[in-house]
């Protein structure tokens, strides 16, 4: 692995062993996503390949030099984690991120990759 970006890369990626289901390795990117310069890496790389093949364009949070990090349901992110419940118009869910994705004080922009927005 010469490469000096895919290093960088493969430097952030976690390995979580027996994760969901015993005999599964869980290759956690959220370091990744995590770190501007990790994710701007990763981008470039999947973005040479995907441009000549598909011409795609880069992420939100990378266009806006932000990293990048995952709010997912309970339960389905490995390693320590906080959450939160909130109310919807037919019951209760419950959103977590992995604990040391934020730093205290950090400023973040919230992109639902639902609405868009």
């Amino acid at each position: 692995m010469a490469d000096p970006e895919l290093q960088l890369v493969a430097r952030r990626i976690r390995s979580f062993p027996d994760f969901p289901t015993p005999g599964v390795v869980f290759r956690d990117i959220s370091p990744l996503l995590k770190d501007p310069a990790s994710f701007r890496a990763a981008i470039g790389l999947m973005m040479g390949h995907l441009k000549a093949t598909h011409g795609a364009e880069s992420t939100t949070s990378q266009e806006l030099g932000l990293g990048c990090m995952l709010i997912r349901k309970r339960g389905k992110l490995p390693g320590p984690t906080v959450w939160v419940s909130y109310m919807l118009e037919y019951g209760k869910a419950d959103l977590e991120i992995q604990k040391d994705t934020l730093e205290p004080g950090q400023r973040v922009v919230v992109v639902d990759d639902l609405s868009g927005v």
